[in-house]
């Protein structure tokens, strides 16, 4: 009579829990590509061109960074009373330049991106450019909606001007651009206010590392027409584009 042989449990565990680890390995990895943000490298540098802040464990981590400037308490009395007059007649000059230019009009549709509580869309509307609006994470009415830069609520080809001193605040700057050059029409026109020779504050998301050429690299659908040196809350240059490209 034969002797049975015994069961391979061990072998088979053993083997079934290295495959776990792996799996469990792989799924970790894949998770902190898809939650920490890498910085954008330049073209034909290996220092980055626009660098991304360290510490922003998830999405929500940086949410709430920036909900707690957003809804701070003082911040928003500030905004709305004292800074309130002279943020809308500096935000009133740099439009009617804007508008001399030929890069705005009365007609146009226009979207102030990061907007808190709305001084950029009552500049643009006390020069004449009714159909304005803002977008920012916390709604603030009649003037600004919720929405995010990251994944505007709006459908392509919205808008014919774009306003935003927030692009700092993005922490996956391809998306706030491609978002932007979604929601123009062909020649419309995005005007963003950076730091070039200042830093950002510490609610800042990424920082520009040696001028412009970062930011311009992330406008795939756009020509550059102009910067110019600007004194804007913070903010020192400014740069224009024209959407040249479909959808």
């Amino acid at each position: 009579m034969s002797v049975p042989k015994k069961p391979l449990l061990k072998p088979l565990f053993l083997l079934l829990l290295f495959l776990s680890f792996l799996l469990l390995f792989h799924l970790f990895l894949s998770s902190k590509k898809s939650h920490v943000p890498s910085a954008v490298a330049g073209s034909s540098s290996d220092t980055p061109l626009i660098r991304i802040r360290p510490g922003f464990r998830s999405y929500d981590d940086y949410i709430k960074l920036q909900l707690n400037k957003t809804l701070n308490p003082r911040l928003r009395r500030v905004w709305a009373t004292r800074d309130w007059e002279r943020k809308v007649r500096v935000f009133s000059r740099f439009f009617g330049d804007l508008a001399a230019e030929g890069f705005l009009s009365n007609a146009s549709a226009a979207l102030c991106i990061g907007a808190r509580l709305g001084q950029e869309v009552a500049a643009l509307r006390g020069i004449g450019v009714a159909a304005a609006v803002g977008m920012d994470l916390v709604p603030a009415p009649p003037l600004v909606m919720q929405g995010d830069f990251h994944k505007q609520p709006f459908p392509d080809d919205s808008f014919d001007f774009e306003f935003s001193n927030v692009f700092d605040h993005a922490l996956y700057p391809e998306r706030f651009a491609a978002e932007v050059e979604r929601t123009l029409r062909p020649g419309g026109v995005a005007v963003l206010h950076v730091a070039v020779h200042r830093r950002g504050d510490k609610y800042s998301a990424n920082d520009l590392v040696g001028g412009v050429d970062g930011l311009v690299g992330l406008f795939k659908r756009s020509e550059l027409v102009r910067t110019r040196k600007v004194d804007g809350f913070g903010l020192d240059t400014e740069v224009v584009f024209r959407k040249t490209k479909k959808n």
